[in-house]
């Protein structure tokens, strides 16, 4: 058997671009490495902070987080994401600079989840910061400008914890931040058949947020194992071969 190198790291399809944080990233944080059953490959952004990149739209961090992804890409990476749905801003400019698909917001997936909906039905998004939340948002990312927006702003503890740049989190209070948002915009909307969640830290509450509502949740963490089931199909049985 002959192969082919190019590479500086294989086995890891999917990049992660990081915002510049320090606050506490539990398991099922897309950065916190234990939450992935596969390889991936990070990168942090310098000066991306959480205040930066969802109360003032990232500016001026465009060329920095190309030159972040072109490096993952260079390492190996054949597919990329971001740690922070806000980024959809940038979805475009990603993909035509880095030459491999990119997954930069979880709200992409909120057109495909209202096609899978029954009529009548449709798909939420809760976020961190729906006061920052903006039409180019949402439209960057093919959302429809009808949808129904959730935000945890004004709870307990987990958007001033994430967007302040705590140190320490109420792991409690973050959940019951969730699930309160997600039940309010259920109460306001009861035709929601679906949730997305905007924010990749999210994504521990998932499963709470799921319980409360009976609605399917979905997250950066759904997404991207998607993403990674294309960029490394699973291996199956020669089908020239009888089975036995």
């Amino acid at each position: 058997m002959t192969v082919t190198g190019g590479k500086a790291i294989y086995g890891a399809a999917i990049g992660i671009l990081m915002l510049d944080a320090r606050f506490p990233r539990i398991p099922g944080d897309m950065g916190n490495a234990l939450t992935w059953a596969f390889p991936v490959l990070y990168r942090v952004v310098r000066n991306a902070s959480p205040e930066r990149v969802v109360c003032q739209r990232a500016e001026g961090l465009l060329d920095a987080f190309i030159a972040a992804g072109q490096d993952l890409v260079a390492e190996g990476a054949d597919g990329l994401t971001t740690n922070c749905g806000f980024l959809s801003l940038f979805q475009d400019e990603l993909a035509r600079a880095v030459g491999v698909p990119v997954a930069a917001s979880s709200l992409l997936q909120v057109a495909m989840v209202n096609r899978l909906l029954p009529p009548g039905r449709r798909c939420g998004v809760l976020t961190i910061s729906a006061s920052t939340l903006s039409a180019e948002h949402l439209a960057k990312a093919g959302v429809p400008t009808d949808t129904p927006i959730g935000s945890t702003e004004g709870g307990r503890a987990f958007t001033r914890v994430i967007l302040n740049d705590e140190p320490e989190l109420d792991v409690a209070a973050a959940r019951a931040d969730n699930v309160d948002a997600a039940r309010a915009l259920q109460t306001r909307h009861p035709d929601l058949g679906a949730l997305v969640l905007e924010c990749t830290n999210m994504t521990p509450y998932a499963a709470d947020i799921r319980a409360a509502t009976g609605l399917p949740v979905f997250s950066m963490i759904t997404f991207v194992h998607w993403f990674q089931a294309a960029l490394v199909p699973p291996g199956f049985a020669d089908p020239q071969r009888p089975m036995r």
